[in-house]
This record gives C-alpha cells, structure tokens and sequence, in this order.
C-alpha cells in the first residue's frame, strides 16, 4: 500500500507542478481567470498561477493583424463599385482586458464601422474622384475607427483602400472613353505632321525654284557674255556687227543640229534645218526687234500729244 500511495502522491505532486508553470509567447498575453473571475493579465515568459484554481482563460496576440473588408457602394453619380478596405490593427499592451472582455467578436465591429464610413463618404464623391480621393476614404475610416475602438483596447494602425471595382459595363465604357480620346490626340498629332511635311514640302519645292532661276539666269548671263566676247573678236578681225551676229546664229544653230543627232533615241525634228535657217532666224528677230521699237516709239508720242492737249484744256 505504501508504495502505490507514493506513486500516487507523485503523480499529484507531478500535476499540480505541471499546473502551476505555464509559458506565454513573445508578442502576446495570457488572461487568468480565478473561478472564472479576472485574476489578471501575464505576458511573455514562464508564468505561474495556483493549479486547479486559477486557469488561463484565453490568449490574445499583440501582433499588428489586418482585416479586408468588401465593400458595394454607390458614388455620386451612380455607378456602383466594389471597394477593398484594409484594416491593419493591434491590441494595446496596456488594454487587453477591454479587448478581450468587452468585444466578443472584434472583426465584426470593425467590418460595421468600415461599411458604416465608406456608404457615407463615397455616394458624397463621383466615379473619378473615388480614384483619385481614395486616401482621403481610407483616412476617413481610420480616424472613425480610431475613435470607436480605441475605447475596446484596439489601436488601428493603417487603413488602405486596395481595389476600387466598378461594374463591367463601366470598365468597358471607361475604356472606350479612354481610347477615344488617344485616337483623338494621335490623329491631331498625325495631322500636325502631315501639315508640317507639307509646308516643309512647299518650302523645299520654293527653294528649289529660286535656285533653279537663279541658275538659268547665270546661265543666260554667262551665255551673254560669250557672246559679246565672240563679237568683240570678230569685231578686232574687220568683220562688223551684223555679220558677226549672223556668223554665231548660223555657227549656234550647227551646234543644236549635232547635239540632236548624237542622240540615236531622239524624237526631236528642228524646223527649220537648211543652211538659210539662221540667217533668216537673224533677219526676223532683227525685224521684230525693229517693229517693237517702232511701236513704241509710236504709241510714246501718242501719249505725249495726248498730255499737251489736256494742258491746253
């Protein structure tokens, strides 16, 4: 008999040693309760309470934790959107009595406050506000809740609006509005190109006109000069004016002859071609020349005759 009492007042010994220590983990605490009354709060470490009396009721993390939160709301103009809030929180050190005594279930008030501030503030603001002013959302929430739930032990950290849904259909019109407007501005910017490379077009086009003038009348002014040389030459071998002319009329015309005839593809026909052609070319533009002055020395005495008559009325 005595040795089964040891054994059992061994394994009492060995229970109530075991009851007796218990170890909470870092960044979290133990609540202990006394006939299920609060005895107090232990945190990180080896800890001890009185075994089959006290008990650890119930643990609560310190860790920083989130919550997301879906919300479906409607914006000022009304189009309904889907929204994703992030809730990151942490219970206070100092408050995990309030934490774990007066909220049972903590995710659930925190889901009421969000659904509570967002339908409040998003139907205040349209479609591409919501965008744009979504911190003001998530700070909008985080102050509300800071104020609820700090009285319950909870600190809310950060609050972050992650995902703004509209529905599909004004994603696609969106989407439309948005290409429109690309196509609008890349087909602006492809006229403004095709302007430019028309007036650079015209301006290359002037140029090369202007240059192309210029060099015709350097051309006719050398060709000029050439042709006063050869009559100051032929001039210095007695041979006047009038003969010179009509030696390098007649000499020029043979030249056009040959140049035609080197070409064997060409389809130009000189009229007139026969020896007599560049003295009667010389004759008519001496004629003509004659003729026009004529005219004009004509129609110059009609106007003076026409100024002296006016005078004398």
């Amino acid at each position: 008999m005595s040795i089964i009492t040891f054994s059992l007042l061994g394994i009492l010994a060995f229970v109530l040693l075991f009851g007796l220590f218990f170890i909470v983990k870092q960044q979290s605490a133990a609540i202990v309760e006394r006939f299920g009354k609060f005895v107090g709060v232990r945190h990180s470490g080896l800890q001890l309470k009185i075994p089959i009396i006290d008990r650890v009721s119930g643990r609560v993390s310190l860790r920083i934790q989130q919550l997301d939160v879906v919300i479906e709301t409607k914006t000022k103009d009304d189009v309904f959107v889907k929204m994703k809030v992030s809730v990151q929180y942490k219970v206070i050190k100092d408050k995990v009595y309030e934490a774990f005594y007066k909220l049972d279930f903590p995710h659930d008030q925190i889901t009421s406050y969000v659904f509570d501030v967002v339908r409040a503030e998003v139907p205040k603001m349209i479609l591409d506000d919501v965008f744009e002013k979504k911190d003001d959302v998530a700070i909008a929430v985080k102050t509300e809740l800071n104020d609820a739930m700090i009285n319950y032990g909870f600190d809310i950290i950060k609050t972050l609006v992650t995902d703004i849904d509209p529905d599909a259909q004004v994603k696609d019109s969106m989407n439309r509005i948005n290409a429109s407007e690309r196509e609008k501005v890349a087909a602006q910017f492809e006229g403004d190109a095709q302007r430019i490379l028309i007036v650079e077009r015209a301006k290359a086009e002037a140029e090369s006109k202007r240059l192309q003038g210029q060099g015709i009348a350097d051309q006719r002014r050398e060709i000029a000069r050439g042709l006063e040389d050869s009559v100051k030459v032929l001039n210095s071998v007695d041979i006047n004016s009038q003969e010179a002319s009509a030696l390098i009329v007649v000499t020029q015309h043979y030249d056009t002859l040959q140049s035609v005839g080197s070409e064997s593809n060409s389809n130009l026909i000189l009229m007139p071609n026969s020896p007599q052609a560049g003295s009667e070319m010389l004759n008519n533009m001496v004629a003509s020349f004659t003729a026009s002055n004529q005219i004009g020395e004509a129609m110059k005495k009609q106007r003076e005759e026409n100024a002296r008559s006016k005078k004398k009325e």
